[in-house]
C-alpha cells in the first residue's frame, strides 16, 4: 500500500497506448460506492469476490495494464491468473514512505483504519510478501522515486520499448 500501483499503471497505459484497468476503481464504479463502503456493508470476503471478478473481466477485456490492490494475491485463483496471464511487477515501498503516502487517504482505506499506520502496513507486507514474490516476475522499490522513474524502471525491467 502506497507503492504507487494506480499512478504507475496510468502512466504505463499512457506510454504504451493501451487500456488500463484499475480494479479498485472498477469495483467502486460497479458497486456505486467506495471501497470502504463495500467493506463496511458487505465485508472483506465479498470485496475479494468482486476483486476476483474484476481481474477476470480486465483480462477478458484485453486491458494492457492492470492495477491490482495489494490483497489480490490472497485468493489462489487470482495468483494463478496473475502468474499465467500477466507479467506481474511487485511495486514495493519502504514502510515509512508508504505510510506517509497513504496517511492523507487513510479514512478511505479499510485495512489501515485501526492502530499505528506503519505497524499495520508492516503486518500486511509480512502476511502477503511471499505471495507477491510467488507471482511477480520482478520487484521494484518505489521509495524516493517519481512516477516517471518507476514507470521507466517497469518498462526497462520488462524489456518493453515505447515508440
Amino acid at each position: 500500500m502506497g507503492a504507487g500501483k494506480s499512478a504507475v499503471a496510468r502512466a504505463l497505459g499512457e506510454k504504451l497506448g493501451t487500456p488500463v484497468a484499475d480494479l479498485d476503481a472498477r469495483i467502486a464504479e460497479r458497486s456505486g460506492c467506495s471501497i470502504a463502503e463495500v467493506f463496511a456493508r458487505e465485508g472483506e470476503p465479498e470485496f475479494r469476490i468482486r476483486e476476483s471478478a474484476a481481474l477476470r473481466q480486465a483480462l477478458e477485456d484485453g486491458s494492457g495494464v492492470i492495477a491490482c490492490g495489494g490483497g489480490i494475491v490472497l485468493v489462489e485463483g487470482n495468483r494463478a491468473l496473475l502468474s499465467g496471464s500477466c507479467r506481474t511487477v511487485w511495486l514495493d515501498v519502504e514502510i515509512e514512505e508508504g505510510a506517509r503516502r497513504v496517511e492523507p487517504e487513510r479514512a478511505t482505506r479499510p485495512l489501515i483504519q485501526d492502530g499505528p499506520l506503519a505497524a499495520r502496513l508492516d503486518q500486511l507486507l509480512r502476511e502477503r510478501g511471499r505471495l507477491y514474490a510467488a507471482v511477480a516476475v520482478a520487484r521494484i522499490d518505489t521509495t524516493g522515486r517519481s512516477i516517471d522513474e518507476v514507470t521507466g524502471l517497469v518498462l526497462d525491467t520488462l524489456e518493453i520499448r515505447c515508440a
